[in-house]
């Protein structure tokens, strides 16, 4: 059995319920938006138009719950440690099994995440202060507004790193070449260049230090479309909770040739 889904176990037996960053490393984990099928495709050309923070890694059709492409096996109603549940524009309660709440117009969404370059990072040489700290990645909600689609529109939300500028020139060349888990930082430098007001009170996931002579750098985040749902106000939208991901059976090398694999 494969880490990822040694991990997926975990997840589904209620051993673990925990941010997923470090975990499973040189697998490709994912963010999860699942809305009505009266929704998929406006939700769909959200991501189309907002590429750089939903990249779409898969999506499975209205009612299924097996990610086929990214974990066969896999059960998205159970395979995540912890959800979230919006309705009707608030977000309403997180928990660790959504499968009573599943309904057969159910479409869901799996986009590319920022912990899947993790091991990259870490291969060249750079610390993930995050990982060193134990705690959940810092996310900002930003001032950028994201292309909208229908009901979906909102503000970017970023993931930080902090570095200092020799290391922000290794991240963005490491990261650069996986476009399919966000890519390059999209900012680097002052917070408030776009619209970060505290840079150590994250809107999602714990604050981490900044050390002397380094820099915050912003990476686009999946977690933006759980903005675009505030606004969308769907009456039942599920998503994972920040830094609770999907552990996909894709390894990171694979990204470049996956969605030109038969598998």
């Amino acid at each position: 059995m494969h880490p990822s889904q040694e991990l997926r176990a975990a997840i589904r037996g209620g051993r673990f319920d925990k941010p997923t960053s470090g975990k499973a490393p040189g697998y490709v984990q994912a963010n999860l938006v699942i809305v009505p099928q009266a929704h998929a495709f406006d939700f769909l050309l959200f991501c189309q138009r907002n590429q750089k923070p939903c990249p779409l890694l898969e999506v499975v059709e209205a009612g299924q719950r097996e990610a086929k492409r990214l974990a066969p096996g896999s059960d998205l109603s159970r395979d995540i440690p912890r959800y979230r549940v919006f309705r009707d524009g608030s977000m309403t309660e997180e928990r660790t099994d959504v499968s009573d709440l599943w309904r057969n117009d159910f479409v869901s969404f799996l986009l590319g995440c920022s912990f899947s370059f993790e091991k990259p990072l870490l291969d060249a040489g750079l610390e993930i202060r995050n990982l060193t700290c134990g705690v959940n990645v810092p996310m900002y909600r930003t001032a950028i507004p994201t292309r909208p689609a229908g009901a979906f529109s909102g503000p970017l939300v970023v993931s930080m790193r902090p570095f200092t500028p020799e290391q922000a020139i290794k991240a963005a060349l490491v990261t650069g070449k996986l476009p399919e888990v966000h890519g390059a930082p999209i900012h680097q430098g002052d917070p408030g260049a776009i619209g970060i007001r505290a840079i150590d009170r994250p809107e999602y996931g714990d604050p981490v230090p900044i050390r002397a002579g380094e820099i915050p750098v912003f990476w686009a985040c999946g977690v933006t479309p759980q903005e675009a749902l505030l606004n969308a106000k769907l009456p039942l939208a599920i998503t994972h909770a920040p830094g609770h991901m999907f552990v996909s059976d894709i390894r990171e090398e694979e990204l470049p040739f996956f969605h030109y694999s038969v598998r």
